[in-house]
């Protein structure tokens, strides 16, 4: 490996280029099994220090952060470079856990509203695998009303005063920096009146704590802001224009999630558990394979995965040549969550009682993969939001009620 990123001309042919790294990684990547990856954890510190240093060896050797522009320590290529890497380093292991937020959503987003100095710190140094970036979204009492945050932010003398609390933010033991949404003005309508920040998650005034799931895992966490210094630097966009920003940062995420952004590098499973279940094997273990219900139940949703890779082409393409408006990436996360849980849901129908009481049969993972089926249904923003999202700003149907639209943040009435 050489020791600085290689320099990608735009001469160079996309075939050239997946040539090109077809050599590099055989000699620089872990070959692995891509049916069985490597298991990383993402609640684990180890997993983020063997991805850092993947994406070390990426960068060094010139393929990192392919459609990220090259002032930002990219290389300025457009998405067919990254499909063709994609597929080169398939059988290879890579930091795939650093795709989702820090690459597809956060770095996105900067990269769209960020300043000059956050594009040029803060996305090159996750390009370089020196930093992780997180989402501070959630609330406690918040719902799905990302608008509705009460995490506050005053000004006093020259300075930010971050007080509040955030919660199910994925990953963020393990990030450096997160994008977190304050008020920062009580009197004008909740969408008119928050900031986005972005926050060193080491810096004193924060009290960070994980999240135990009911299968066992620790990978969300929970902040708490006890008066969090923040300079002017932080304010990631306009002051009380953090909408927009979050705005951004929910259409990058939801085409993240269902696996729809140019900015992911490499596409396949995490780990085992992310893996599509393999229902026919799973049908012949269990001595159904000749069950013609089975087979029926297989068939669904194996047709039902090829239509959901054939969509996120097809809806890519059309928003990036202009047919489908940007919402329309919630197409993808939707029918991303959808087609999950219905995977899950058939494994578990098709396993039985073997998936729930363990027969020695090695089959309760199915069991445990259920408890966190409706995960995607939830990133993002839920299924119903997305929803609200198609029919509003894709399909232009009128917006549904809000009793709150239009009124002063300070005059809501809150926790009825």
């Amino acid at each position: 490996m050489t020791d600085a990123a290689v320099s990608t001309g735009t001469d160079e042919s996309v075939a050239d280029f997946a040539a090109r790294a077809k050599t590099w990684l055989a000699q620089n990547m872990p070959p692995i099994d891509p049916d069985h990856p490597p298991f990383m954890v993402r609640a684990d510190q180890q997993s983020w220090d063997r991805a850092k240093d993947l994406q070390q060896r990426l960068y060094a050797g010139g393929f990192a952060g392919i459609c990220f522009p090259r002032e930002y320590g990219g290389l300025g290529l457009d998405l067919a470079y990254q499909k063709a890497f994609n597929v080169e380093c398939r059988n290879y292991e890579m930091p795939l856990i650093l795709n989702t937020p820090s690459f597809t959503i956060c770095a996105a987003t900067i990269l769209d509203v960020g300043s000059e100095e956050q594009k040029r710190s803060r996305i090159a140094a996750a390009i370089r695998g020196e930093e992780v970036l997180c989402q501070l979204l959630s609330e406690p009492n918040g719902g799905s009303d990302l608008a509705g945050v009460i995490t506050r932010a005053d000004r006093v003398g020259d300075t930010w005063i971050i007080n509040g609390a955030k919660t199910w933010s994925t990953s963020a033991f393990a990030a450096d920096y997160g994008l977190m949404l304050a008020r920062t003005d009580w009197t004008v309508p909740k969408h008119e009146g928050l900031t986005m920040f972005l926050v060193p998650l080491a810096a004193p005034g924060i009290t960070m704590r994980r999240i135990k799931e009911i299968n066992g895992n620790e990978e969300f966490c929970e902040e708490f802001f006890d008066g969090l210094v923040l300079d002017d630097d932080a304010v990631v966009g306009a002051v009380n224009d953090g909408w927009t920003v979050a705005t951004r940062q929910l259409h990058h995420e939801r085409r993240a999630v269902g696996g729809g952004s140019e900015f992911a590098s490499g596409t396949g499973a995490e780990n085992a558990s992310e893996m599509p279940p393999d229902h026919i094997g799973l049908a012949e273990a269990t001595g159904q394979g000749s069950d013609p219900r089975v087979q029926d139940l297989a068939g669904r949703a194996l047709a039902r995965r090829i239509v959901k890779e054939q969509l996120i082409d097809h809806v890519s393409a059309s928003i990036a040549d202009g047919g489908l408006p940007p919402n329309a990436g919630t197409l993808i996360r939707l029918f991303h969550a959808e087609t999950t849980e219905l995977e899950v849901d058939t494994a578990l129908a098709i396993a039985g009682t073997a998936g729930v009481v363990d027969d020695g049969s090695g089959l309760l993972d199915i069991g445990v993969r259920y408890l966190s089926r409706q995960t995607g249904s939830l990133g993002g923003g839920s299924s119903e939001m997305a929803r609200n999202v198609i029919a509003e700003r894709v399909l232009g149907f009128p917006r549904e009620y809000a009793a709150d639209r239009g009124v002063p943040f300070n005059q809501v009435k809150r926790g009825r």
